[in-house]
């Protein structure tokens, strides 16, 4: 039988702990019935240590996660110690595969007293600093070679097959760059544009420089060593082993 006080002790402490965090974290709630959705979650789990033993002993039935507009997820699940408090894991993201996660550290989950607000300060000290950390880590390494963006820079980088690549960091920029034939490969995010018709690269590539710069988004170009893009070619210049909780990541 469902525990309702249970589920609603978990739910209203994981919102309190959301509005408590640095960032904009919003909080949601899957119960039991939600079973597609917590054995999705509970595969994703990046941790090796507390949670990792609580979960093997206990299989999930129900959580609540917190998330970050950036992707940045977080989930709560209950004691099972008879001990008060909860306990907190991140969430690997979906959109990377699995070779990025080679030898970065898991940013193992941590308990938490019964209190949501002194737990904000230890969410924020502890796990979150270091789930930052991994994310930075695992997102580099699905880059693999292609510099990353930043907020108010979009990065194109020459590949060696005459493509270019970007990994921006907001879908306002992501959009501008489909507009212009880019490709966003689901897996890791990065959007490619092919290089069969240099002509039409050429002419997106200087496309796409003014039309972020309306954006307040400026533009670089990146060139591998070996490479040297074409003048035509040039936009203006600008103004992280990942497996399921039960191996290791």
């Amino acid at each position: 039988m469902h525990d309702y006080d249970n589920s609603e002790r978990l739910a209203s402490y994981a919102d309190v702990l959301a509005g408590e965090l640095p960032g904009a974290w919003t909080g949601s709630y899957h119960p039991p019935e939600d079973k597609d959705d917590l054995a999705e979650l509970a595969d994703r789990i990046w941790d090796l240590d507390l949670v990792a033993a609580s979960l093997a002993e206990h299989p999930l039935q129900q959580a609540a996660v917190l998330s970050r507009p950036d992707g940045a997820r977080l989930v709560v699940l209950e004691r099972h110690d008879e001990r008060d408090g909860f306990l907190v894991a991140a969430v690997a993201p979906r959109a990377l595969p699995d070779e990025a996660y080679r030898a970065v550290p898991e940013p193992n989950g941590i308990a938490l007293a019964d209190d949501p607000f002194l737990s904000a300060e230890q969410v924020a000290g502890d796990l979150l600093a270091r789930y930052d950390t991994a994310l930075a880590q695992v997102r580099h390494n699905a880059l693999g070679g292609i510099q990353p963006s930043q907020p108010d820079r979009v990065v194109l980088t020459w590949q060696q097959d005459g493509s270019v690549a970007a990994a921006p960091v907001d879908d306002t920029a992501g959009a501008v760059l489909v507009a212009h034939g880019f490709i966003q490969d689901p897996q890791t995010g990065i959007y490619r544009l092919d290089a069969d018709d240099t002509r039409a690269q050429a002419r997106a590539l200087r496309a796409i420089g003014p039309q972020l710069d309306a954006l307040g988004i400026g533009t670089a170009l990146q060139h591998p060593a070996a490479r040297t893009a074409p003048t035509a070619a040039m936009p203006p210049a600008p103004a992280a082993t990942r497996t399921p909780a039960t191996r290791a990541r």
